[in-house]
């Protein structure tokens, strides 16, 4: 595999991006329970965390990731649409997946880690249809637990994970991890790992605009 995805855009082209999801919130986050489609969770932290993902993810209520169950899964998808001088001529679409999966566990190790890292592969396997309409499929496990020991949370800031399809012209996969302890207000999160905010309640959603070479990292996905 190669060290890098090859390079897309053609003079005189522009991208258009469709998110599945259900827009962005404003700053009063509506409750999930306003919603029909959303599930509600026994759990208050879960319950909160989805108010924050609810506008972007499709979400679902105790889920199974292979073998594996979670209290809380989330699926987004994008449709990146490549036009030529206008909207009406497209010359391409690309596909681009999130899928988060979360659950409480009372106490963290690295094995438990290396095995949710093992399981983001085999789900590559089974949910990936290598094509160049794929662009990129990440897979985001969380685990909520009462403390984070220090080599669990050195492993996590450690991690990277990052597959080509064909050498980049099937796109890319990518696996991220997320540890927290809300209790203590801590969290640790792999490169990467965006959806770490939603998780983090006793602190506000960042919603600063991106730089120049945030806008530039974010489409060449360095």
């Amino acid at each position: 595999m190669s060290d890098g995805d090859p390079a897309d855009g053609d003079a005189g082209t522009a991208d258009q991006e469709v998110d599945s999801g259900r827009g962005d919130p404003d700053e009063s986050l509506e409750p999930a329970e306003d919603d029909p489609d959303v599930p509600e969770w026994d759990d208050e932290y879960f319950d909160r965390v989805s108010d924050r993902l609810m506008y972007n993810y499709d979400l679902e209520k105790d889920v199974r990731a292979g073998d594996e169950p979670f209290a809380l899964g989330g699926e987004m998808r994008m449709l990146n649409k490549k036009h030529f001088l206008h909207p009406s001529i497209t010359l391409g679409e690309h596909e681009s997946f999130e899928y988060v999966y979360a659950r409480r566990q009372p106490a963290v190790r690295v094995p438990d880690l290396e095995r949710l890292v093992e399981l983001g592969h085999d789900l590559a396997d089974e949910r990936i249809d290598p094509s160049e309409d794929h662009f990129s499929t990440e897979f985001v496990f969380v685990l909520v637990t009462e403390s984070i020991p220090e080599e669990v949370a050195s492993f996590v800031g450690e991690f990277s994970q990052r597959e080509l399809l064909n050498y980049g012209y099937y796109g890319h996969y990518e696996i991220h991890l997320v540890v927290v302890a809300p209790e203590d207000e801590r969290i640790e999160a792999s490169r990467g790992a965006h959806v770490e905010e939603a998780f983090r309640l006793w602190a506000p959603i960042e919603r600063e605009e991106p730089g120049l070479f945030d806008l530039i990292t974010r489409r060449l996905q360095l």
